[in-house]
């Protein structure tokens, strides 16, 4: 029974450190991208929208906060197990994702908070500053990072599945 609650929290942490993994990637490669490309009222707006509409109960349970909780979980039932190779690579995903966590709540949150705030881009007399002050480049290459660390982090889990089902035969 201790195996297969394993076995599934080590695939549901996979799982969701891999949407995380593509949300991040998302952003990096096409969403930061396209809205740069535009003027200051289509950015300003857009990203605005697309913060508001991101920050739902889907999104935390089957990502953000199911990556970390799925990957904690994984770890403490690795822990003394007869699979503790597999502690190795549950560990270091755990601390890919926390560096991506913090990343999140200390640096993207804040920023994106800040341009939430600025209001309404109908209402708002100087857009370029308010754009200027989201400070676009450094919210991408933090972004960059949390891309790379989870991404990471999904192939240390995918890694260790493959690590239990031979060690599991």
């Amino acid at each position: 029974m201790l195996e297969d609650i394993r076995t599934l929290s080590l695939i549901t942490a996979t799982m969701t450190m891999g949407l995380m993994a593509g949300y991040f990637g998302l952003y990096a490669h096409t969403i930061m991208p396209g809205l740069g490309s535009t003027d200051d009222r289509t950015f300003v707006g857009s990203f605005q929208a697309i913060d508001r509409a991101i920050i739902n109960p889907w999104f935390m349970v089957s990502g953000f906060l199911g990556a970390l909780v799925f990957t904690i979980l994984a770890v403490a039932l690795s822990l003394g197990s007869d699979q503790r190779r597999l502690l190795v690579w549950v560990g270091v995903a755990l601390v890919l994702y926390l560096i991506a966590f913090v990343l999140t709540i200390a640096i993207h949150l804040p920023l994106n908070d800040a341009l939430k705030a600025a209001g309404s881009p109908d209402l708002i007399s100087d857009l370029a500053q308010v754009r200027e002050a989201f400070d676009e480049a450094k919210w991408v290459r933090w972004n960059v990072v949390r891309t790379i660390a989870t991404t990471a982090a999904f192939g240390c889990l995918a890694w260790s599945l493959v690590l239990q089902g031979r060690l599991s035969a």
